[in-house]
Formats: structure tokens, C-alpha cells, sequence
């Protein structure tokens, strides 16, 4: 037999159970044992999501892999119990939801749809939008999410550059790399993008100096991570029309608080980090894929660079 742990918050419970019971059968994993409430010693895989209560992973001894529920794995990756390995989630239906919602933004965006939704007055105005071709867009992170978004804007015909800490070669998209290559990303980018993962490197990447060196009145679409931007240099530029519009759906403190500036700012659109939601029935066909391939000897999937951070 074969214990899988179930470590989430209590509501996920009810979403998950039947997807993964229904995975696993589907995987032909016939002697699997899903609970949650195993004891440590006993247990071969967590199902895990960073806000459970489990934080120690030192008498998880017989365990072997952790299968994270989310695809940022930046509040856990660090942890010093965690020695199994741990596999991030990508999955087909967290891909299409960013995808959707990267290109819902960015033709919001491009088609200047807020300033019609804001200007029934009956004044007749005739602004056309240029075409996609003529809208340079920047995508920060050419990972399995940034690099299907990249290629969605690309057949929608956006000229799309991408940039990433390491070399890439993507067809029909221009790949940057390294300090002098984000100079030029940003430089470019009247749409910008950030699909980065979250890690030493990356915190705070956005600051003032580096939203400087986009075009005037570009506009900003963060489903990342907050915290590749610094808050008050997003402010600033807003405030002296820098960037025209920013679309936040991810900060560092979530629930956004009320009082933070963002909520009133009038250049900015707050989201509440549903970009790309994981979906359980997508979700756990990973999950059981990974699990069969534990059980079989095989390399795990998504499995984490531990000195990289994802």
C-alpha cells in the first residue's frame, strides 16, 4: 500500500478528494491509501500546500517526494527540514488560466477598453487602437507559464520579447538574457509582463531605475509574484504617468490591506490572485502521474532546483 498525505488547508479537502481518488484510478495506482491524517513515519507522498500546518518535514522519513499544490514554491523551498524531493505544480488547466488572463489584459490594455467604459457621455470619439503588430510586449520570465503566454500574444501577431535569467531559444520570439538583455526587455516594452519566479535574484527587480527605462505611458501586468516590484516606485511612475496602468494580481501582503494605496490609486486594477488558480481535476492528474512515476523508478516531473528557487 501506498499512503499519500493530504496536507492542505481543511476546505481543500472537500475540492480534492474525489479528483485524486478519481486520478489515481485513472493511473491505474489501485493501492493507494489517501488520507490525511497518516502518521509521519508512515506516509510515501505529501500532497502539499505551503499554508498547512506542517512546517517540519523531519519525521517524514519513509517520504518520497512532496507534491506541491501550487505552482510558487518560494515559501517553502527554503525550508531546511524539507530534504524529499519537492516538485512545483504545472498543470494544463493553471497554463490555460494564465494564458487566458495575460491575453484578456493585455488586449484590455491595447484596445484601450477602459477609457470606452469610462467615457459613456455621448461624446462621439473617434480613437482607433494600432494593430497588435505595432504593440511591442515584454514578457520577465520565459518559464513553462511565460513561455505559453509568449507564444499566445505571439499568434494574436504582438511583437513579444522575452527575457530570462538563462538562455532561451524560442521560436517567433525574440529571448533575452541576463543584465544587459532586461536593459533592452524593458526599454521596448509598451505591454510588460512579469511571469518571474520569486527569489533572491528577482525580489524587487521593479524598481525606480528599471521602470524608468520603459516607454512613457507603457502599461504593467503582474500575475507573478508581488514582490517583483517595489510598491512605491510602482506608485511614483504612475503618478508621473511613466506607466500608464497597472494591472496587479499578486502583492506581498495578501489579502491586499485596505489601506494600501493601490486600492485608491486610479491607475491601478486590483485583482485578487485569480490569474491562474490551481484546478483540482487538472491538478491531482498531475499529482498522480508523478506519484506513478516515484512508484516506478522514474524521474519526477517539475521537480525543483533547490539552489535556483523553482
Amino acid at each position: 500500500m501506498t499512503n499519500v498525505l493530504f496536507a492542505a488547508i481543511s476546505p481543500k479537502w472537500k475540492e480534492y478528494e474525489s479528483p485524486l481518488r478519481d486520478a489515481f484510478a485513472k493511473a491505474g495506482l489501485d493501492d493507494i491509501d489517501l488520507r490525511k491524517d497518516f502518521a509521519p513515519e508512515e506516509v510515501d507522498y505529501i500532497v502539499y500546500a505551503p499554508n498547512s500546518e506542517i512546517q517540519d518535514f523531519t519525521p517524514f522519513t519513509r517520504c518520497k517526494a512532496v507534491l506541491n499544490l501550487w505552482a510558487g514554491v518560494e515559501s517553502v523551498v527554503g525550508n531546511d527540514t524539507l530534504t524529499q524531493p519537492l516538485c512545483r505544480m504545472v498543470d494544463h488547466g493553471l497554463t490555460r488560466g494564465m494564458i487566458e488572463w495575460v491575453t484578456g489584459h493585455a488586449l484590455r490594455h491595447h484596445l484601450d477598453i477602459d477609457y470606452f467604459l469610462n467615457h459613456q457621455d455621448g461624446t462621439w470619439e473617434h480613437r482607433v487602437p494600432p494593430l497588435a503588430r505595432e504593440r511591442p510586449v515584454t514578457i520577465l520570465g520565459l518559464g513553462e507559464l511565460g513561455t505559453a503566454c509568449a507564444k499566445a500574444l505571439t499568434d494574436l501577431e504582438f511583437p513579444v520579447t522575452g527575457w530570462s535569467r538563462s538562455p532561451h531559444d524560442i521560436e517567433g520570439i525574440t529571448c533575452l538574457h541576463g543584465a544587459d538583455g532586461l536593459e533592452t526587455a524593458l526599454s521596448g516594452a509598451q505591454i510588460l509582463i512579469l511571469l518571474l519566479p520569486l527569489t533572491a535574484e528577482t525580489e524587487d527587480l521593479l524598481d525606480a531605475e528599471r521602470l524608468a527605462l520603459l516607454p512613457h505611458g507603457a502599461v504593467l501586468l503582474n500575475p507573478g509574484r508581488g514582490p517583483l516590484i517595489v510598491d512605491e516606485a510602482l506608485i511614483a511612475a504612475l503618478d508621473s504617468g511613466q506607466v500608464a496602468h497597472a494591472t496587479l494580481d499578486v502583492f506581498r501582503a495578501e489579502p491586499l490591506p485596505v489601506e494600501h494605496p493601490f486600492w485608491a490609486h486610479p491607475g491601478v486594477t486590483v485583482c485578487p490572485h485569480i490569474a491562474s488558480a490551481t484546478r483540482a481535476i487538472t491538478a491531482a492528474e498531475v499529482i498522480a502521474e508523478n506519484i506513478k512515476r516515484g512508484e516506478a523508478g522514474q524521474p519526477f516531473l517539475y521537480l525543483v532546483d533547490r539552489e535556483r528557487g523553482y
